[in-house]
């Protein structure tokens, strides 16, 4: 809600995980998908005065996936840290730029694996912010590997969950007011489970390949906030 009179020692802060998958199949997604991040802030600050409403510090960081099964080490899942837009905009500029669509073999990809990182990020829980928000953002043409993909090559890393219901429970334990996921993913598993059972998810359903550059940046700041 808008800080009211009433509300000005009231502070938010806000934190947003791009998933972005990085794979060859992407190619004539990823300038778009980039444009959007790159975009993002001045986006956002102008939607948020139209609303006449304030954040107090906004953090962005991005997370690209391909596949651990057909990628080396250092190319199938690539993080960023969270980036202060306000005052360290350059640096994440920086990185989204160099985002390149390669790799990944056939589709199924890691999407699963990059929502699992983006949950588990180090979201902001200072005391100097009364409230908080957390938002993920998944961008794929593709379906994911199942979590209970085995063997694992030797560099998928420690700590994932094991399987969908895991990720599931996670998300579920989540501060349900201050989380909220948007999948722009195809009709595919695991994304249509996914944005049927879990709470505050709004699925932006696209076609394999195609559909994704249908959707206008104003639906993820809307999202954003009216969130706040």
């Amino acid at each position: 809600m808008a800080n009211e009179p009433g509300d000005k020692y009231v502070k938010y802060a806000v934190d947003l995980v791009m998933c972005i998958d990085g794979t060859g199949s992407m190619g004539h997604l990823i300038d778009e998908v980039k444009s959007t991040a790159l975009n993002f802030y001045p986006k956002l600050e102008a939607k948020m005065e139209t609303k006449q409403k304030k954040i107090d510090q906004l953090r962005a960081k991005v997370i690209v996936f391909r596949d651990y099964w057909a990628d080396a080490p250092d190319q199938a899942m690539v993080e960023s840290k969270f980036f202060n837009l306000r005052t360290e905009n350059s640096g994440f500029a920086d990185f989204v730029s160099k985002i390149q669509a390669q790799g990944g073999g056939d589709e199924p990809e890691n999407g699963l694996e990059g929502l699992d990182l983006a949950l588990r990020s180090k979201w902001e829980k200072a005391q100097d912010f009364a409230k908080q928000r957390y938002v993920v953002i998944v961008y794929t043409d593709a379906s994911a590997h199942s979590l209970e993909k085995s063997p694992k090559p030797a560099h998928y890393p420690k700590g994932i969950s094991s399987t969908l219901d895991d990720l599931t429970d996670y998300w579920s334990e989540m501060s349900s007011p201050a989380k909220r996921l948007l999948l722009f993913t195809p009709d595919a598993s695991p994304w249509t489970m996914i944005a049927s059972s879990w709470d505050n998810t709004i699925h932006f359903a696209s076609k394999a390949g195609k559909g994704l550059e249908e959707f206008e940046m104003d639906e993820i700041l809307d999202v954003i906030a009216n969130s706040v």
